[in-house]
């Protein structure tokens, strides 16, 4: 997911995230686990103390034909500086709805291919940042530090 700059986990169901936004700015908040049926489904909202209220749940849920798994997700949240926050976040390629239809593409191209193909005429979603995709590696094999 290349919008999220960390994820922290504090335990308890709770994580505080950052991911970047438009024109370089960052977003902050804290989230806590609803729901969680391994397997099956996962859903988290934030907390009431967060800057940018939102709410998901990914499902799991077999593919027809016994064709692996197909991954559902459901995305709500509340942009800073609302409908003009919005509007500015989609003309940078910020806008979370985008981002995470690039992300669950690169997520399927690496689970089918075991990396995320690149080339000048590859369709790489409303914007991108390319330069943060790599090949599938374990932790630390040929990766810089912090990517």
């Amino acid at each position: 997911m290349t919008h999220l700059e960390k994820v922290t986990v504090n335990g308890g169901g709770r994580s505080h995230w950052v991911a970047s936004g438009p024109g370089g700015t960052h977003v902050e908040w804290d989230a806590e686990v609803t729901e969680d049926v391994p397997a099956e489904r996962m859903s988290w909202r934030s907390t009431q103390e967060s800057s940018v209220p939102n709410e998901a749940t990914v499902r799991w849920v077999p593919a027809p034909g016994g064709r692996g798994t197909e991954v559902h997700v459901e995305l709500s949240y509340e942009p800073p500086a609302g409908a003009a926050g919005a509007a500015v976040a989609k003309l940078f390629g910020e806008e979370p709805n985008q981002q995470l239809r690039d992300d669950l593409r690169r997520f399927k191209q690496l689970l089918e291919t075991g990396e995320i193909a690149r080339s000048d005429s590859t369709i790489q979603g409303v914007r991108t940042r390319a330069s943060m995709s790599r090949p599938a590696q374990p932790a630390g094999a040929g990766q810089e530090a912090g990517r």
